[in-house]
């Protein structure tokens, strides 16, 4: 689970009685949909044909650009899961990432999880070398962070680290 049961709400958007303004949520997609991004050819390189995960991605951004509405982003989000279902190891991995980027329209905090599992997906394609492998991501994760929501995702980092896999010390 990545997701805490008490919401943080510097990750819940104003009109829904938290402290995110819009402009920071989007903010959080972008990252979100980079993180998953990175990894992506992770996935594919195992299903080149399936479009799931990529989508999922394009919908985050093009929910960013306000051209589709949070359910579709979401949906496509639930797709990209769906690729990974028979899948292991850093290709489903890579896939999980990209629908938790798609599913921050939705809910800001699944940011995390997109960099989450794009770190599992980065250690699982290094066998014995993979915590080098997701510190290096997790490092390159960071390098992405705009100014605007850096503090906010390296504290939510610090503070859900371990029901994270533990994956965000880099």
């Amino acid at each position: 689970m990545i997701i805490p049961k008490i919401r943080d709400p510097r990750l819940v958007t104003i009109r829904r009685g938290g402290t995110l303004t819009d402009s920071d949520h989007r903010l959080l997609a972008l990252w979100a949909a980079a993180c998953a991004e990175h990894v992506l050819h992770l996935f594919e390189a195992a299903r080149p044909d399936d479009l799931r995960p990529r989508e999922a991605i394009g919908a985050a951004r093009a929910w960013v650009r306000g051209e589709v509405g949070m359910m579709q982003a979401r949906a496509a989000g639930g797709h990209a899961m769906g690729a990974a279902r028979d899948l292991r190891g850093a290709p489903r991995h890579a896939a999980y990432a990209a629908g938790q980027a798609g599913a921050v329209a939705h809910v800001a905090a699944h940011d995390l999880g997109a960099a989450a599992y794009a770190i599992k997906a980065a250690r699982a394609a290094a066998p014995g070398a993979g915590e080098d492998a997701g510190r290096r991501e997790c490092q390159w994760q960071r390098r992405q962070l705009p100014a605007a929501i850096r503090e906010l995702v390296l504290d939510d980092q610090r503070s859900r680290n371990d029901i994270c896999w533990s994956v965000f010390d880099c």
